[in-house]
Parts: C-alpha cells; sequence; structure tokens
C-alpha cells in the first residue's frame, strides 16, 4: 500500500455525499437564519456569505487533479479574508445570525488537507495561519459584536482540532512513506542478489562453452558452430538480467526457486500452506505456460508473488473456502493469479502485521523485472492477486490462452 492511498470507489462517494449533504444542511441554516430579521431591511450584505458558499464548497470538494491542495488552500484563504475585510469596511454589514457555516466547515476541512498534505512544510505553514485565521476572523462581519468573544473561542477551538489532526496525520504518512521505502530497498537489494547469481551462472557456462569449444576446434570444427551460439545465446540473457541489476548486493543468503523448477515450487507452497492448517489450494498451470522458458529471476519473482499472497490468505482469510493458483500464457506473457473467495466469517488482521508492505516489495520486484502487478477485492467478497511477467520464449506450439490443457494440482 501507497502512502495517500486512495480509498475504494464506494468509500470515496460516501464521503463526498456526506459532505455534500453537510454543507447543504449548513447552507439551509444560513438561510433560514435570515427569515427572522424584522427589525432590519435586508441588504446585498446579508446574501454574501449565502452567495459565496458554493465556491468554498467547490474548493474543498473538488478532483485533486484540477487543483493542488496548495492552490485551493490559497485560493479559500483569499476569498475568504476578502469577504471579512470588504463587509468590515462598508458601512453596511450583515444583519444575519451566522456569517457563513459552509464556508467554515469548507475552510476547516481545507485547513485539515493543507497541514497533512502540502509541500514543503514552510508553505503549509503560511496557507494553515491564513486559512486559520481567517476562520476565526469571519464573525466580524456580522452587525453585533456581543458574541464575538463567544465565537472566537468555539472557532479557534476548531481550528486547533483541524490542526492538530492534519499534523498527526501528516506525521503518519510521513512514517508510512519511511517504511515503504524501506520495503522497496530492500526488495531491490534481494532481487540484485538474486540476478547476481543468476548471472554469475551464465558467465561460467559461457566460460566452459568457451574452454570446449577450443578443445574441439581441430578434433570436430563442425560441432564450433553450434557451441558459439549456445555462448551467443547464453550472453544475451546473461547482458538482459544484467539490464534489471539494482543497486548493491546484500549480504544475507537468497531465498529464490532453483531455475527450471518453477510450478514444482508452486505446488510445494500449496501443499505447505494446506498442512500448515490453511485451505485447500487448487493450483492450476496452463500447458503453454508450462512450455514457456522464463528468466530465472522471473521464476523466483513468480514464487514471491504466490508465497506472498498465500500468506495473505493466511492472514486476513483463514476460513476462505476456496483458494485458487492458476498460472497462464496471454498475450506473450505469464500471468499468474491467486484467488481466494470470501471468509465464512470476517477475521481480524493480526497484531504487528506487515500492514500491506509486502505487496509493496512485490510491486516493486515484479516491476523491476519487467512485469506488472495488481491486488484488489473482487465483487463476491474474495481477493484476488493478479502479476504479469515477460517470458523469454512462449516455447513451441504457443497461441491465444484458453481454459483446455490445464494441468491441475491439488495439494
Amino acid at each position: 500500500m501507497e502512502p495517500h492511498a486512495p480509498l475504494p470507489r464506494r468509500a470515496r462517494w460516501t464521503a463526498t455525499g456526506a459532505l455534500y449533504l453537510l454543507l447543504v444542511l449548513l447552507w439551509l441554516a444560513d438561510w433560514e437564519s435570515l427569515q427572522p430579521l424584522t427589525g432590519y431591511p435586508h441588504t446585498a450584505a446579508d446574501f454574501v456569505a449565502l452567495a459565496a458558499a458554493p465556491l468554498f464548497a467547490a474548493l474543498l470538494l473538488a478532483p485533486h487533479r484540477w487543483l493542488s491542495v496548495r492552490r485551493r488552500a490559497a485560493i479559500a484563504a483569499a476569498a475568504s479574508w476578502a469577504v471579512t475585510l470588504a463587509l468590515v469596511a462598508l458601512p453596511v454589514r450583515s444583519a444575519a445570525g451566522t456569517w457563513g457555516l459552509p464556508e467554515t466547515a469548507a475552510l476547516l476541512g481545507l485547513l485539515l488537507g493543507t497541514a497533512r498534505r502540502a509541500a514543503p512544510a514552510r508553505a503549509a505553514v503560511v496557507l494553515c495561519v491564513a486559512l486559520g485565521t481567517a476562520v476565526v476572523a469571519a464573525p466580524l462581519r456580522l452587525r453585533h459584536y456581543g458574541d464575538l468573544v463567544n465565537y472566537a473561542f468555539v472557532l479557534t477551538l476548531a481550528v486547533g482540532a483541524a490542526l492538530g489532526l492534519g499534523c498527526y496525520l501528516r506525521a503518519l504518512d510521513a512514517r508510512r512513506a519511511r517504511a515503504v521505502a524501506a520495503v522497496r530497498q530492500g526488495e531491490r537489494l534481494e532481487l540484485a542478489r538474486d540476478l547476481h547469481d543468476f548471472v554469475a551462472h551464465h558467465v561460467t557456462g559461457i566460460v566452459v562453452q568457451a574452454q570446449a569449444a577450443r578443445t574441439i576446434r581441430e578434433t570436430a570444427p563442425e560441432r564450433v558452430d553450434t557451441m558459439l551460439l549456445g555462448i551467443e545465446r547464453a550472453g544475451l540473457e546473461t547482458l538482459d538480467s544484467m539490464r534489471r541489476l539494482v543497486r548493491v548486493l546484500r549480504e544475507e543468503e537468497g531465498r529464490g526457486v532453483r531455475p527450471g523448477e518453477l510450478y514444482a515450487a508452486l505446488a510445494e507452497l500449496a501443499a505447505d500452506f494446506a498442512r500448515r492448517g490453511g485451505p485447500d489450494v487448487t493450483v492450476r498451470i496452463d500447458a503453454a505456460a508450462r512450455r514457456a522458458r522464463l528468466a530465472p529471476e522471473v521464476e523466483t519473482s513468480v514464487q514471491r508473488a504466490v508465497q506472498e499472497a498465500l500468506t495473505n490468505v493466511r492472514r486476513h482469510a483463514p476460513a476462505a473456502a476456496t483458494v485458487t493458483v492458476r498460472a497462464a500464457l496471454r498475450g506473450g506473457q505469464l500471468t499468474v493469479e491467486v484467488h481466494n473467495g470470501p471468509a465464512a466469517e470476517r477475521t481480524a488482521a493480526p497484531a504487528g502485521g506487515r500492514g500491506g508492505f509486502g505487496l509493496v516489495g512485490l510491486r516493486e520486484r515484479a516491476e523491476a523485472v519487467g512485469g506488472a502487478l495488481t491486488a484488489g477485492p473482487t465483487p463476491e467478497g474474495g481477493w484476488q492477486l493478479t502479476a504479469s511477467f515477460p517470458v523469454l520464449d512462449p516455447g513451441p506450439g504457443a497461441g491465444p490462452d484458453t481454459e483446455g490443457g490445464m494441468a491441475r494440482s491439488d495439494p
């Protein structure tokens, strides 16, 4: 999971709808505050807050891709101060019972968002001061100052609460970003070690074949071309692996799968998962996927993806009715899916868990070898991890993926 990871679509729509409803109710409250006014004639100043409310609502609720947090905070603070100073300077002020409740709510929301996300920190401080003082100064628009001290006290508490919550969330985001960066770096180093081992294996093979070619050059010259082709192929694969080499090598031993034993390793993972008390796992391997030739680092990445997915099933859905691991060749890439059905009962995440950082490392590893990885809930309430990886050679007879020709392994 990433810092500032977007909420699920349903949660976003629910939160946005709740904010819309709150702002509409506050706008209606402002409108109702004008109705009992019989001792004063209505002036344009009475309707300024009502007219300005849609602007502040738009600044709060507009998609972030339209305006950055800094820009919307600056516009909101400037607009609020402009209205306040204009009404204070004019001889006619608002006789309404409120100074603009929707505007205040929107400013507090923007204050929270600015304290949490605005960068750099110096700009965030300036914008927070501008927004906070705009909120506290808004009651100056009223014609009577009798309750000004009470209003200022309540609004100051509201500003402090929004600012404190925003700073707290900012600290959480920063800590989470550091944790994600550490996971990514660790995964890069682990992948670098794996790649180093594979490259060393290829280079050793090249040296051996070159020595053999020199030995048989005089006795069997017709075999030299074949050996040179093997050297060329090994060299190209080595270069391909070298391009994926990242950073430096970590000191501890790697735990990757041995080249050529990927699907046996997946079956063993499924069997071990069931032995440890998890639900039975159905492993389905497309016949075309078995024929495809993968780079060694890709095989290790596939194994790690399946291992992490099964670990997440054990942690979050141990009562899942079905767990399926499927590998198929699609569009010239190996697609691996790990799907679990909905759990029979809701299971709380164990304390001290990794908090989703395992998927961050897996995504980094998949991208480093030229693949991609996604994970998310399914419509029926389960969870699915989908990863795609490049193949060196699709193998003989490779074609569009079909449901037939599947090899099944049930632990």
